[in-house]
Parts: C-alpha cells; sequence; structure tokens
C-alpha cells in the first residue's frame, strides 16, 4: 500500500510536512521522524516541518517548525500526517502545493489529499510510518528511529492500550536498533513540575460522576484562564493533559475532559471498554475507537454528549 506514496516522495525535490495542531508525541514524531527519513534516504531533497509550536514535547529532538514563503509551496509536494479532518491541519496552505499525501492511522472521515494512506489498525502514526520505511526499504537513522519511538510510546499510552499488538513490539524493536537510548525519552515523559502535580490533584477533586460508568469533568471559560495563568499553561494542556486524570478509576469505563474556550467546549472522550468514536463524530469530531475529540458549542451540548455515552453503555441506540 505504499507504492504510490514512495514515487511521490521520490518525484518531488521540495517536501515539505505537515500535522494535526496542538501537536502531541505522535504527530511531531512522525513529523521529525519522516523529514529524517527523507534526508537520509534523499539527501538532495528540500524537506520543510510547518506548524504550531509546543511545549510539552519541546524536548523532543528537531521539533522546531520552519519558517517558509508561501512560494515554496510551488511545485512542492505537501505530507500531511495524523490527521483526520481538514479543519485540524497546522498551516492550510498544504492546499497550494502541486501534490499532497497523506499518512494516517485514524478513524476515516474525509478525502483530504491526493494519496491516502489511511490504517486505522496500526497504535500511531508512526507505528504505520516505521512500516513505510521497512516496506520500501528506506535506511532509518538515528533520529528518525528516536523521533519514530517517542510517537508509538505516546500514543500507544505506553504500550498499554489495546491498539498496541505484537506488530507494535517487532516494529518498536526495530527501531531501538539504532542507536538511541529509550531511557532519555521515558525521563522525559514521566518528569513533572511539582506545580503540575497540583494542578492534577485539582483536577482529581473536580471529577464529575455521572451513572452508569461515566464520569467528566468540565472547566468553564472564566477558570480556564484563572488556572491557565496561575500555572504558565493552555486549553491543549488542561484539555489533553488533564482527561488522564481520570483513567484509571475503577467502575468509570468512559470519560470526558470538557474545557469551555473562547472557540466553543474542547472535548477529549476515552474508554476503556467501548467504541466512542461515532459519538465525537457525531458532534463533529473524530479519532480513534477509544480516543476521540470534539469541538462543541456550549455546555448543554455537552452535556448531551455525556448522556450519549451514558446511552452507548446501556447499550442503546445513539
Amino acid at each position: 500500500m505504499f507504492d504510490k506514496a514512495l514515487k511521490l516522495i521520490q518525484r518531488y525535490d521540495t517536501v515539505i510536512i505537515h500535522r494535526h495542531s496542538n501537536p502531541d508525541g505522535d504527530a511531531l514524531g512522525s513529523q521529525i521522524g519522516l523529514k529524517t527519513l527523507i534526508n537520509e534516504n534523499f539527501p538532495q531533497k528540500k524537506v520543510y516541518i510547518v506548524g504550531d509550536r509546543t511545549r510539552r514535547y519541546a524536548f523532543m529532538e528537531g521539533w522546531q517548525p520552519d519558517e517558509i514563503p508561501d512560494e515554496t509551496y510551488k511545485g512542492a509536494l505537501a505530507i500531511v500526517l495524523d490527521t483526520s479532518a481538514k479543519f485540524m491541519i497546522s498551516d492550510s496552505r498544504y492546499v497550494t502545493a502541486e501534490a499532497t499525501l497523506r499518512f494516517d492511522h485514524h478513524i476515516y472521515c474525509e478525502d483530504i489529499c491526493d494519496v491516502d494512506v489511511i490504517d486505522s489498525t496500526f497504535e500511531s502514526c508512526c507505528g504505520l510510518l516505521t512500516q513505510f520505511a521497512l516496506d520500501t526499504g528506506l535506511r532509518l537513522n538515528r533520529l528518525a528511529a528516536k523521533s519514530l519511538f517517542t510517537g508509538m510510546v505516546t500514543d500507544s499510552g505506553r504500550f498499554r492500550y489495546d491498539s498496541a499488538n505484537s506488530r507494535t513490539f517487532r516494529l518498536a524493536a526495530a527501531l531501538t536498533e539504532q542507536n538511541f537510548d529509550p531511557n532519555e525519552i521515558y525521563c522525559e515523559l514521566y518528569a513533572d513540575d511539582y506545580k503540575n502535580v497540583k494542578l492534577r490533584a485539582q483536577y482529581v477533586l473536580k471529577i464529575n460522576f455521572a451513572g452508569d460508568g461515566v464520569a467528566y469533568i468540565l472547566t468553564p471559560k472564566e477558570e480556564l484562564k484563572r488556572i491557565t495563568a496561575e500555572y504558565d499553561t493552555d486549553s491543549f494542556g488542561i484539555s489533553r493533559g488533564m482527561v488522564g486524570t481520570m483513567a484509571d478509576i475503577r467502575g468509570v469505563d468512559s470519560w470526558v475532559n470538557f474545557t469551555e474556550t473562547e472557540q466553543g467546549i474542547l472535548c477529549e472522550l476515552r474508554s476503556k471498554k467501548y467504541n466512542i468514536n461515532p459519538i465525537a463524530v457525531k458532534y463533529g469530531g473524530g479519532g480513534h475507537a477509544k480516543a476521540s475529540g470534539a469541538t462543541v458549542p456550549d455546555v448543554e451540548t455537552a452535556m448531551k454528549m455525556v448522556e450519549d455515552i451514558k446511552a452507548l453503555h446501556r447499550g442503546e441506540t445513539i
């Protein structure tokens, strides 16, 4: 399934790599990994990465986006990574490229690029790109392997999620043959500031138990402004960063973190047992079977989402 993708990369002298906004470890790992992979195997090509900046994953080597003018897209190939919907892509200029290519592991949402390589059975986009490199005979180096491994680790929940399978471990083993120390990655991922530990403790106390095995947290807009100022974080750090506080509570099978912003309420949906993706899609979002996201306009709609998840748990039609 990688033939068309490889031919596109071989054809173009300029390659510009995009990913979703508010990048996580998989988005950045796949972006850095693919750029390094192309540079290693096709050193004559000009390869750029673009998008918004990160704080949580700033420890990743080579994460800084390139600043490029619009003219760079003329006659270029734009590659979109780890993104299922157009509105999520950081830097919309990809549409001005001569050709477009997507690698993604999310459940299909919509057409985005000329050529799509989509396989939702992979635990991460980095896993998909690792398979691409191995199947096409592309040479991995240290930075490419380290970046791709980081994305596999973060998107599989440190290999805890049920998306991790025997293929995941085979690919991870192939990456660790390169000269990098996985412990350096784990130390950065697990390290945290005391203020963030305090913030998580506050969020544990904010958990609402809705019944039927569902829990949620709601952060109103004004509270979000206070928290982000006091703890030097942002809406993404609250929305994505705090959803895990509900993950390991016995009796909670699905949970949502609602974060009210000027653009609407960010919804991070997670589940241990149920496919909550159709609910995210119903509210204009998408993602994976057990980890999805959406944005809704108001608290009333957010509470309807909670009721839909409860109905899912009861086996009712959504």
